[in-house]
């Protein structure tokens, strides 16, 4: 059963294909929830033109970084809860839980104010354009409010996986989707007697959907009966894993928003476009992550019960499922490439740079696999200072001297998913080396502390 205890004395030998699954479906369900409802949001603003959907996709962009760049809170959680509850401590797992949560609310009021502060020069930056800089700025201001709520709701994610206890977290994420999801067309389209608010409407619906999943998490922290007052040493501990998780996601965000400010400088069309496909794989990159997250779960699990033959096995097994999984995922995806672009737009200017983009796409999936995998297996195991290296490695040697040079040079939309192409493989090197040498099976209750 996926909630149950971790069995100490059988070890990681008793995780079967069963229990790996019964943990990434679920998981599944709270990865894929918020990419499908991006998509939705998107084809609800669609329709209001290719100004508005770049607006979106400027904005989106923004708050989307926000979120990503504070991964600890959901993987870093996740990694020190799941060591804990291996070793048999339940109540530490969610001490960690709660910690969290304070950080995640300290941290999200700040941001708020900070944003709110500079949100215009912000989307300005990015859009390179008064018009696209007009819309986004418009959306993301409303949209910041979410913010502390989106964090608390990554932290609740990260102690409830950390406790193997997948299927609350969905019921809730897709409860707050549902509300977003309805009140999205009702309040962009003025449908069933709403105002017709435009793009600000999806906004106001993003936010109503953040307060009720936020909520949820906060109630089932509440009913763990454990202490909730603030305890800075555990705070000090995960915000040491954090500085590692933090540079990293800083190295994708410089990825992501350098893509994002040169498909703007090529124009509307080309930032649609750009943001449309990695809205598709943000949607794959979730799916995979089911397994990432099962690999995490399991493998700290393993390495806090002292069972590091477990966690190769974990590691070996999971990362094959991942790569056959994503083979098939690319077949799809190429035998659909002249009909899935069209769920999202009808603009001509839009699906032609999406076609360009879709064949860069198709090729990175399987790689995806792998990487993904093994990225779970070494969260799990508190390797995070290598995998903090290794990104930012692959972002200042592959990714960022190629998507400068696509807008210097003119080359468009290709040159960015060019760029995109190089970070990936890069990545892929590096966890396999690490993966095979076997230096991240660190034992104990307590997570490596980073170097």
């Amino acid at each position: 059963m996926v909630d149950s205890e971790y069995d100490v004395e059988a070890g990681a030998s008793v995780v079967g294909p069963r229990r790996i699954l019964g943990i990434a479906v679920p998981t599944l369900g709270v990865l894929v929830a918020e990419p499908i409802y991006l998509l939705w949001d998107m084809a609800v603003v669609g329709r209001l033109g290719a100004l508005a959907l770049a607006g979106l996709a400027v904005g989106g962009l923004v708050l989307g970084q926000v979120g990503s760049q504070l991964t600890f809170l959901t993987y870093g959680t996740t990694a020190r809860s799941a060591r804990r509850f291996g070793a048999g401590d339940r109540r530490g797992a969610l001490e960690e839980g709660v910690q969290a949560s304070w950080a995640a609310v300290a941290i999200g009021f700040l941001i708020v104010v900070v944003l709110e502060a500079f949100s215009r020069p912000l989307t300005r930056l990015i859009a390179g354009g008064a018009d696209i800089a007009d819309e986004a700025s418009r959306w993301l201001r409303i949209a910041l409010f979410g913010v502390p709520l989106i964090l608390l709701t990554m932290a609740g994610n990260g102690w409830l996986r950390g406790v193997q206890q997948t299927r609350r977290p969905l019921a809730f994420v897709v409860a707050g989707l549902v509300v977003s999801g309805v009140l999205c067309p009702m309040l962009v389209h003025g449908l069933a007697g709403a105002p017709r608010m435009g793009l600000t409407g999806s906004a106001v619906a993003n936010l109503a959907g953040q307060v009720v999943a936020a909520g949820l998490f906060l109630i089932a922290l509440v009913r763990e009966r454990v202490p909730l007052a603030p305890q800075p040493r555990i705070m000090r501990a995960q915000v040491v894993l954090g500085r590692d998780l933090l540079v990293r996601s800083l190295a994708f965000q410089a990825c992501f928003v350098s893509a994002g400010a040169v498909a703007s400088r090529f124009g509307a069309a080309s930032v649609a476009a750009h943001q449309l496909v990695l809205q598709l794989w943000n949607l794959l990159a979730m799916v995979l992550d089911s397994l990432a997250i099962a690999a995490q779960t399991l493998v700290g699990a393993a390495l806090g019960a002292g069972d590091a033959p477990g966690a190769r096995g974990l590691a070996r097994r999971i990362t094959a499922w991942s790569t056959v999984f994503a083979v098939m995922l690319a077949v799809v995806f190429l035998a659909g490439w002249a009909v899935i672009p069209q769920l999202f737009t009808a603009d001509a200017a839009v699906l032609d740079r999406v076609h360009v983009i879709w064949w860069f796409f198709v090729a990175l999936i399987p790689a995806a696999g792998v990487v993904f995998a093994l990225d779970g297996v070494l969260l799990g195991a508190g390797d995070a200072a290598y995998l903090r290296n290794t990104t930012m490695a692959a972002a200042l040697v592959g990714f960022l001297p190629v998507i400068w040079l696509a807008l210097a040079c003119r080359w468009g939309i290709a040159g960015i998913w060019s760029g995109l192409s190089a970070f990936i493989v890069l990545r892929l090197l590096a966890v396999v080396v690490r993966a095979v040498s076997g230096r991240w099976t660190h034992l104990g209750a307590e997570v490596p502390r980073p170097v």
